[in-house]
């Protein structure tokens, strides 16, 4: 045997995964569907994205999840969505094991087992008041994000999406 070696067994795990990178025609089961999450209240219509809605964490989720899975799509990808009033300078919404994102992958997790994929989108922006992709420290007399202190949160953020249940965390 010579080095290196190509082992792909973690392509070959399941079904669902040898059907999501096998080369096949555009089937609906090909596609991963961007559903946004937010903590409660109804489901809100995204205006910048018409046909798209931000879904709240319980049975409204549930439910546009399974007719996504009716028509054959069975690969989501979660994004967290946070009222600013939860928003902090470290986006610790993110990585908190009972944040939104968590709470919305055990949710489907529990309602579809491993008949769905589920991603989960690791990125601080969408949980800072300050909107950007980490923590923003001064340095010479102007702000920058210091890369070491993020990479930490995202790890966090991370390992917290996948003890909830995402397949794949997406950076």
């Amino acid at each position: 045997m010579q080095f290196p070696t190509v082992r792909p067994r973690r392509l070959r795990a399941s079904k669902l995964i040898r059907d999501a990178v096998a080369e096949t025609s555009v089937d609906p089961s090909d596609f991963i569907y961007p559903i946004f999450v937010k903590p409660s209240g109804g489901a809100e219509p995204i205006s910048a994205m018409p046909g798209q809605y931000r879904w709240p964490v319980g049975e409204p989720l549930v439910r546009h999840v399974e007719e996504a899975v009716a028509l054959g799509v069975n690969k989501f990808i979660l994004f967290g969505v946070l009222p600013d009033e939860l928003k902090d300078a470290v986006g610790s919404g993110g990585y908190d094991p009972e944040g939104v994102v968590p709470r919305a992958l055990r949710l489907l997790r529990e309602a579809f087992g491993d008949k769905i994929l589920l991603f989960a989108d690791v990125c601080l922006c969408e949980y800072t008041d300050h909107g950007h992709c980490g923590v923003v420290k001064e340095r010479r007399g102007r702000p920058h994000v210091d890369n070491d202190e993020t990479i930490k949160l995202y790890a966090k953020e991370a390992v917290a999406y996948a003890d909830a249940g995402a397949d794949f965390v997406a950076w």
